[in-house]
């Protein structure tokens, strides 16, 4: 499932409300991008639909509901996902629904994904929330855990990459979000970093949203994208 291709690196959130919105900026990025995110907004919004329909048109789908429930509708939820047709599914990186999720997957093509700390978070967030421990060190204790579960690969900041792949060697898939072009706003983020470093620290996929949806020219903003994945090798 390792990417060989820059543009295949490259996902492209598709956050919006409605899934007409969603159908018209993946028409407008057209072959400048192969691989989609449809997270809980547009999930909720009626886009679950969107993903068979993106899959039958040789697009790849990484369906982002982060699950997480007692195991049994964990495991039911995630064999659900699984009939999409979708290639990637996030589940919260906890233990016990980190197995139920490799337990619904079983033998079918979906590659399960484990969020261990959201990008948004740093440790002041996660000791108000009382965690015993900052992201650093919760980030490596879920990817531990992640191995141990037999997920697929670890949803990540890029400022944690480097550390994990030292953890996880090779045997994990890294997806990291918070990524932004050189020079380009963070927003609610507080872990971010340029697709040449993200690259550079062992990411094997890179997440974009807004500053690919929001640009007035989605396909070019794509290919700069693109171009910088290439770029870092």
């Amino acid at each position: 499932m390792r990417p060989t291709e820059p543009r295949d690196r490259l996902i492209v959130a598709l956050d919006a409300a409605e899934v007409a919105d969603a159908e018209r900026l993946v028409a407008a990025i057209g072959d400048a991008a192969r691989f989609y995110k449809i997270g809980m907004e547009l999930a909720y919004g009626g886009g679950l639909a969107l993903a068979p329909k993106l899959a039958q048109g040789g697009k790849r789908v990484f369906v982002d509901l982060k699950l997480h429930d007692i195991p049994n509708t964990v495991e039911r939820a995630t064999a659900q996902i699984a009939r999409l047709g979708a290639a990637f599914l996030t589940v919260h990186a906890y233990p016990q629904t980190m197995r139920a999720a490799v337990a619904g997957a079983k033998g079918s093509g979906l590659k399960l994904l484990a969020v261990s700390v959201l990008t948004s978070s740093d440790d002041s967030d996660l000791a108000e929330a009382g965690y015993a421990f900052g992201v650093k060190a919760l980030v490596e204790r879920r990817a531990r855990q992640a191995v141990e579960a037999g997920i697929d690969g670890l949803v990540c900041s890029p400022a944690e990459a480097a550390k994990i792949r030292a953890v996880v060697g090779s045997s994990l898939l890294l997806v990291t979000p918070g990524i932004r072009p050189a020079g380009g706003a963070t927003g609610d983020q507080k872990r971010v970093a340029t697709p040449a470093a993200a690259i550079a620290d062992g990411a094997d996929y890179l997440v974009v949203g807004r500053p690919i949806t929001q640009d007035p020219d989605p396909r070019a903003a794509a290919n700069r994208i693109v171009a910088e994945i290439a770029a870092a090798g």
